[in-house]
């Protein structure tokens, strides 16, 4: 509290500063002129002596925004009386044939094709095909 009230007194102090000088007239807006300043065309890398362009720069501030990447197997469409007649050992048939390559969505957008892998006892996934940046604003519309 007594920060913000020293922040306050320092502001208002300013303030009556201010104030005083331009009813003395040292203040005119005709005595100032608009700073120059040159335009930032690149900056250099932290990791080295590389410059980055300004692409790399637009880039850098949504790098780390977080994003949900899913990977589709198939779907169904069932009703509500099937579902809840599943039971363990139960098949529910996809709409994909067996060997046909699954759909990697990122935050909902099919990005690219793949199929399953195992490494090291975990599943993962190979791109086998990556859908192009035109091709996804055309499935946005």
């Amino acid at each position: 509290m007594e920060e913000d009230e020293e922040l306050g007194d320092d502001w208002a102090a300013a303030m009556n500063e201010q104030a005083s000088a331009e009813t003395q007239g040292r203040r005119n807006t005709g005595d100032f002129e608009a700073a120059q300043f040159d335009e930032l065309e690149s900056m250099p890398s932290m990791m080295g002596e590389r410059k980055m362009s300004k692409e790399d720069i637009e880039l850098d501030v949504i790098l780390d925004i977080p994003v949900v990447i899913s990977m589709e197997i198939g779907r169904a469409q069932i009703n509500i009386r099937n579902l809840l007649q599943l039971n363990e050992g139960s098949v529910v048939e996809l709409d994909r044939l067996a060997g046909e390559p699954m759909d990697v969505l990122v935050n909902g957008t099919l990005i690219a094709h793949g199929e399953v892998v195992v490494v090291n006892d975990k599943f993962g996934i190979r791109l086998t095909d990556v859908v192009s940046p035109s091709e996804r604003v055309k499935r946005l519309s």
